[in-house]
Parts: C-alpha cells; sequence; structure tokens
C-alpha cells in the first residue's frame, strides 16, 4: 500500500511524495485520513531546521502528529473496526523515511491501541486533541490562585478554556493585537497592562526562552511557572528573585493517555469548545503554501491540510 505524504527532504524544502506504507500487522488499524493539523511550534523548528537534537531527529522525515481520518482496514487485535471516525496522533510507517511524527499523509497505519475513536460531528475540529491533551498536561491538578498564560495562539486559547471549565479565571497575555480578540470567559492584556504581581501559576504557551526573568517578577512566593512551550534556546533566570519567591519551575512534557481521555470526556460534554480554533484550510496539494502561511501568518491559528483530493 502506498499514501501521499508531506516529506521534509531538507530544511524549507517541502514536497508531497508517495511513499510505501508498512504492512500492519494484527493489532494495527489502516486509517484514510482526512484532515491533518500544522503545529507551528514543533513543526515550525523542523521546517526551519532549529529543532534541537531529539529523538528521531533527522532528514527526510514526514511531520505531524494531529490527523483525523477513517478506519479502513482493522487487524483482528487493533481493538477498533472499519468505519470508525479516529484521531492519530502520528505514526511511524515509511519505513526508511522518518516518521517524526508521521502524521501528515493520505493514509496511514498505526497500532490500534494509539487511536481515539472521535465523533464523527467533530469533523476537522477532532486534529485539535493532541493540543488540548498537551495543555491539559501542562496544567495538571487544580491549583488555587490567580493564574496567567502567555501567549494567546491555540495552545494558550485551549489552556485558558480548560481553566475556565476547571472554574478558574485566568489572565492571558498577548502582545500581537491579532491575536488578543476571541477570549471567552477570560481576559487578555497586554503585559504593560497588567499592574498584577502574585500569580500563583504561570503557564507559558510563547515558547520564548527570554521570558523567565519577566515572569519570574510576576509570581507570588511559592508560586510555579510551567513551561508548556517547546524552546529552541537555552533556558536561563536570575536566582535572587526566584529565591526570595521560593519559585519552582515545571517543564510540562508530552501528553499521556489519560490527558487526551480527560479531553475527549470533556468535549463530548459539552465542557470544552474547539469552536473557533482552525482559522486556515489548504488542500494537501498546496502543503509549501500552507506551511509558509501557518508560520509567517499572525491570523493564522490553526493551519489544516485537507487530504480528501490526495
Amino acid at each position: 500500500m502506498q499514501a501521499r505524504a508531506i516529506v521534509l527532504h531538507e530544511p524549507e524544502r517541502i514536497a508531497l511524495d508517495t511513499l510505501a506504507l508498512d504492512a500492519p500487522g494484527p493489532a494495527d488499524a489502516v486509517v484514510a485520513v482526512r484532515w491533518s493539523g500544522i503545529s507551528t511550534g514543533t513543526e515550525r523548528l523542523l521546517w526551519s531546521g532549529r529543532m534541537p537534537m531529539f529523538p528521531g531527529m533527522g532528514y527526510p522525515l514526514v511531520p505531524g502528529y494531529e490527523s483525523v481520518g477513517t478506519v479502513i482496514e482493522a487487524g483482528a487485535e487493533s481493538g477498533v473496526a472499519v468505519g470508525q471516525t479516529v484521531f492519530v496522533p502520528g505514526a511511524r510507517c515509511f519505513g526508511p523515511v522518518r516518521g517524526l511524527f508521521g502524521g501528515a499523509a493520505s493514509h496511514l497505519v498505526s497500532a490500534g491501541a494509539r487511536l481515539v475513536p472521535l465523533d464523527p460531528s467533530l469533523s476537522e475540529r477532532g486534529i485539535l486533541f493532541a493540543l488540548a491533551a498537551t495543555a491539559q498536561h501542562a496544567l495538571g491538578a487544580a491549583q488555587s490562585g490567580p493564574s496567567l498564560i502567555v501567549g494567546h495562539g491555540v495552545l494558550g486559547r485551549l489552556l485558558a478554556r480548560l481553566t475556565v471549565a476547571a472554574g478558574g479565571t485566568p489572565v492571558v497575555w498577548e502582545t500581537n493585537p491579532i491575536r488578543a480578540e476571541g477570549a471567552d470567559g477570560y481576559a487578555v492584556l497586554h503585559p504593560n497592562a497588567d499592574a498584577r504581581r502574585d500569580y500563583a501559576t504561570i503557564t507559558d504557551a510563547s515558547g520564548d526562552a527570554s521570558l523567565l526573568d519577566t515572569l519570574m517578577g510576576r509570581l507570588g512566593f511559592g508560586g510555579e511557572i510551567v513551561l508548556a512551550g517547546f524552546y529552541e534556546a537555552p533556558l536561563a533566570f536570575t536566582f535572587p528573585p526566584a529565591f526570595l519567591r521560593e519559585a519552582r519551575i515545571r517543564v510540562a512534557a508530552q501528553w499521556k493517555p489519560e490527558d487526551l481521555a480527560t479531553v475527549a470526556a470533556l468535549t463530548a460534554s459539552g465542557r470544552l469548545s474547539l469552536d473557533g480554533l482552525v482559522t486556515h484550510r489548504q488542500p494537501a496539494a498546496n502543503a509549501a503554501e500552507a506551511y509558509r502561511t501557518a508560520f509567517g501568518e499572525p491570523a493564522c491559528l490553526k493551519m489544516i491540510l485537507d487530504w480528501s483530493a490526495a
């Protein structure tokens, strides 16, 4: 079996190629992908060649970990059924071509245990499950006290929506006026307009490695800074302010299956909305243009590729 796939042959050289798929086993399923999302965090670093050393790094590679499609083959031990709509968090099924993270293709072979059944009515919004689970993992256990979220992109908005769903009232910082709009149940401020310096939790979704000292100055005693972005530059901070606040710094790594399950339940119950976050769409054949727009247009929150004609 073959698939059409986005292949990064080297930094800033992208193509839609035909690749052979690994043969599925009894615990695997074959998924016909309808939509896949473009990540402005890890994929931007892969595309630009600035990705820090990471397991599986190297070119050529198939990017993407935000795919939604339909099961067209299901192994006897896969646990899924033909016809199911599923979310696919990436795959490694392209033989010698690396899958990092391997979801941007017309067809995927994946272990059935990795697939998440979706309500078909979610349609393209289902690609947001990965970022929503990332946000849920970053928030962790509910915390009392005022909370600040830095950045009002898709991840920042999901962090804010999940905080509101948990009963909180976060403040979000955003310096780009184009991205400051779209809040529902929380305030979005320019940092200069926020005088508060007693936040119990500050969650950074910007990926800006230079912000730690600024954020430390806004933290209350015993507060926590959560690093929810992906940082290409080394992180550093001035020690005395952190010492005086007895500050904690937590790195939020990759989401866990329980985070995905929580997000699925919140979405199904209506407590978490995924509306208004997908702003741009392109056919997969226009991938090169789609990637440039996703990484260069401030109004683009989430770009998705449509594989229906691939």
